[in-house]
């Protein structure tokens, strides 16, 4: 793992959790790194991120030093702004940085009072400890009931150098956000003017984070960060920023997709792709309600392709189409076509590792448009195979695991709550994946 220059990173356990686990953890930037970020629309905001609303912009968006708890999301409690400005505070003092500069970020239990000497007298080795190589140890201490720690990693080649990128992220349960993720970090030591990474942020948080669902729940505590200190000395110019913001979007599609697969309880990650809707905006709303449906989640937690859910979702999202226009294919197979029940086979049989799709666009004025956004999914087979039994839906008995996951143009990734599954879990060798795609021709 290639990590960008001028970062330090370092872990330590300073009482906040009840097991014995790393749960304070620390980002610094070397140089104070130009920033853009942005948090939870939830009306109820925990106290660290108002203060770090409050830092940006008092530091006219520069950051030193990310301090996250887990365990804890110090909100609605009678002390929490007071906590989370005591904490930053004797941070900045103890790295000698400008207190506006130093962010806080916290998961874990609403409504429990979180006691900043915990934090404070942990500071000293946690500060100690730091060093290049403990992104890692960051990624496993910020988890709460994430079963397994989120990161990745991207290099952008240019005439005047090599910029890295870097992002960890958690997130499992209470997700469906709107302008917002859970709490996830980007790190790049590219040179970037504060107003162009804020509008790259935005536009990859759009096809990425924004478009992810599990249980239809934004938290109080939301915040997406990227930091950029041009320690790589490579200017993003005119030329180069449809590259980086390509390559940042890509990166944040990536920990998207792994927040959605580790999903409470998840046995399934669902990718819907609605084509030929008459503006963007409302594909996006009908995949968004076809995502937020129980019964389509249900009926996909049962292995059941009933399209007829997916085809009622659509038509429950306030979005005007001709349903005798709509096509939907599940894996691949068309099940249904112009509105009602296409043929197919429901029987067992192994399905191809790699999937693309090539979506044709037919817009409500008629004019016909063309744009291919394939799903490179670039995915190698299940290790662990669910045991097949005789007559089950092929559809839904396909297990594959991305390696990547390339820009789409309508992208909604959630995974399903499953019943009675124990929240710890490793190795999940029934996870599968389906593929959900709705044309309106």
């Amino acid at each position: 793992m290639t990590l960008p220059s001028g970062y330090l990173y370092a872990t330590t356990y300073a009482g906040i959790r009840k097991v014995a686990k790393d749960d304070l953890s620390l980002i610094v930037s070397q140089t104070p790194a130009t920033s853009a970020a942005v948090f939870t629309l939830n009306r109820v905001q925990a106290a660290p991120v108002r203060l770090s609303k409050a830092n940006l912009k008092a530091s006219k968006g520069l950051v030193s030093a990310v301090l996250i708890n887990a365990g804890n999301a110090n909100c609605a409690t009678r002390t929490g702004d007071k906590v989370a400005l005591a904490t930053t505070r004797a941070l900045a003092k103890t790295l000698g940085f400008k207190a506006n500069q130093v962010l806080p970020a916290s998961t874990g239990v609403i409504g429990v009072e979180l006691n900043p000497k915990l934090i404070t007298k942990a500071l000293p080795k946690l500060t100690e400890s730091l060093r290049m190589d403990a992104f890692e140890k960051v990624s496993e201490a910020i988890m709460t009931t994430d079963t397994v720690p989120k990161t990745a990693t991207a290099e952008l080649l240019s005439g005047k150098g090599v910029i890295r990128m870097a992002g960890v992220t958690k997130g499992a349960g209470m997700i469906m956000p709107n302008m917002a993720t859970t709490l996830s970090f980007v790190m790049t030591d590219a040179k970037i003017a504060h107003p162009l990474l804020q509008k790259m942020l935005k536009t990859a948080c759009d096809a990425s984070f924004n478009r992810m669902s599990i249980d239809g729940d934004t938290s109080t505590n939301d915040t997406l960060l990227v930091m950029a200190n041009g320690a790589s000395g490579v200017p993003v110019d005119s030329k180069l920023a449809p590259l980086f913001a390509e390559a940042l979007t890509k990166l944040m599609q990536d920990l998207a997709t792994q927040i959605a697969r580790d999903g409470e309880g998840a046995k399934k990650l669902i990718t819907i792709n609605v084509t030929g809707a008459a503006t963007h905006q409302d594909a996006t709303t009908i995949a968004r309600a076809i995502a937020n449906s129980p019964l389509v989640k249900t009926a996909i937690c049962g292995n059941d392709p009933n399209w007829g859910r997916i085809l009622s979702a659509a038509g429950n999202a306030g979005v005007v189409f001709d349903p005798a226009k709509a096509d939907v294919t599940m894996q691949g197979i068309p099940v249904c076509k112009g509105g009602l029940a296409a043929k197919f086979a429901q029987v067992v049989e192994p399905r191809a590792p790699h999937l693309a799709l090539a979506h044709n666009f037919n817009g409500a004025d008629g004019r016909r448009m063309q744009r291919k956004n394939a799903l490179d999914a670039h995915a190698e087979a299940h290790a662990a195979h669910r045991k097949r039994r005789a007559g089950s839906p092929a559809l839904l008995r396909n297990h594959h695991a991305f390696k990547r996951l390339q820009a789409l143009f309508f992208l909604f990734a959630f995974a399903l709550f499953q019943p009675h599954v124990h929240s710890h879990r490793v190795a999940r060798p029934e996870f599968g994946e389906v593929f959900a795609q709705l044309r309106f021709m």
